[in-house]
């Protein structure tokens, strides 16, 4: 008699009447989430495509491929091309699959330390709306001012929205974020200290909302939409008022036990001289805080304000100073770059740095530091006019994309 294969994630063939146990119940169902993100993940990466080059791409079954597409279809997250393929130019012609980046949106929120982004993101990870919220008035930079004045804000722009349904919300914010049981843990610059945002926010918006630090949430966004994607190991710098990093290996961001990865704020940077609140002097977070760069720019007259585009203007502009100011910031970014990158050894590092993202003479400061042997591997954030609208959407993205059956009933067309 033949052999019977046995899987040992099926039941054997002595038992073959039995039902599923409840762990091959469990194993089927990550596949099937799996193999579904996979699908739409090569239909975003290399739509319009036809059935068969995903089926060839992934190595899942030309079946499994046509099942997962037409629930995927089912959904609303993709829809068949109006252009026909053929292949090598024979034979009858392919339908290929693309995105339906036109029914579904999210929301996206980023609490900076002068102001709030808040946003709308189409699948394909670029941002249709946006507005930004100054910490100011009535609450100022308290936690539940800034959430109130971020969801009246949000839910204005879905109420402009000319069409597409929001799927849920993601919040990018920095400092401390835990992103399972979506609290703030701690932001220093914004005083805030264990405040529950996914259930302040999901309370004013009814929509499913997810946190996150805003570096894992660019660090996501690179892998989806930018230019890190198909990279095995990615770094990313993010130095605005707030410094940390993030690190993803194999599609996985690192989070550590309750998300405290990448906290480097307190790293010693050679060559700084500011004294931090730690009381000790050349912190990483005090040398290339935006704070520091606009101070500095004020005290040598290149502004008269806290923005640091105005710093990026006046460079622009010609003002040596301030392109000294930008340089300089570039060339510390650079050193932390080279320290972080002596320990982890990424294939890629993105760096979201306001000198890095708009003048070709700070990336050059930012590589020179890294060294020759790895400036190639160094590179601006893909977003550099929408980084923080971004950050916030690619929250509520990135869980879509890792699991986009889980959202099966609230893509389900309204009645």
């Amino acid at each position: 008699m033949p052999r019977t294969a046995v899987s040992p994630l099926t039941t054997s063939p002595s038992f073959a009447g039995a039902p599923p146990s409840p762990v091959s119940r469990v194993a089927d169902s990550d596949r099937r989430r799996t193999s579904a993100s996979v699908v739409l993940r090569s239909v975003l990466e290399h739509g319009p495509v036809a059935r068969s080059t995903i089926a060839r791409v992934t190595g899942l079954s030309p079946a499994s491929v046509t099942d997962h597409c037409a629930r995927l279809s089912e959904l609303g997250l993709i829809r068949e091309s109006a252009v026909l393929r053929r292949s090598n130019g024979v034979g009858r012609p392919h339908v290929p699959v693309d995105l339906d980046d036109s029914r579904f949106m999210v929301g996206g929120v980023h609490v900076a330390v002068p102001y709030t982004t808040v946003a709308l993101l189409d699948l394909r990870g670029r941002v249709v709306a946006r507005r930004e919220l100054r910490h100011e008035g009535r609450g100022g930079a308290e936690p539940g001012a800034v959430l109130a004045r971020a969801a009246d804000g949000l839910n204005a722009l879905l109420g402009e929205a000319p069409g597409g349904r929001a799927l849920g919300v993601g919040v990018a914010v920095g400092g401390w974020v835990d992103r399972d049981s979506g609290t703030v843990v701690e932001h220093p610059l914004l005083g805030w200290r264990d405040v529950p945002v996914r259930e302040a926010f999901r309370a004013r918006v009814g929509l499913p909302v997810q946190v996150d630090g805003h570096a894992r949430a660019l660090v996501n966004a690179e892998r989806l939409f930018g230019r890190a994607g198909g990279g095995r190991s990615v770094l990313h710098l993010f130095a605005g008022n707030v410094v940390d990093a993030a690190f993803a290996t194999h599609d996985e961001v690192h989070h550590g036990p309750r998300s405290q990865a990448g906290a480097i704020a307190h790293l010693p940077l050679a060559g700084g001289d500011e004294p931090c609140e730690c009381g000790r002097v050349g912190c990483l977070q005090v040398e290339l805080s935006e704070r520091t760069l606009c101070r500095r720019a004020r005290e040598a007259g290149v502004i008269d304000g806290d923005n640091p585009m105005h710093v990026v203007a006046a460079a622009a502009d010609g003002d040596p100073v301030a392109v000294r100011l930008l340089v300089g910031r570039a060339r510390l970014v650079g050193r932390a770059a080279a320290l972080l990158m002596d320990v982890l050894n990424p294939e890629r590092v993105v760096v979201t740095e306001v000198g890095a993202l708009h003048r070709e003479d700070c990336l050059a400061a930012v590589r020179e530091e890294v060294g020759p042997d790895r400036a190639a591997s160094v590179a601006p954030s893909s977003f550099p006019d929408s980084v923080l609208a971004v950050a916030g959407g690619a929250v509520a993205l990135d869980v879509l994309y890792r699991d986009p059956l889980a959202v099966s009933a609230r893509l389900r067309p309204a009645a």
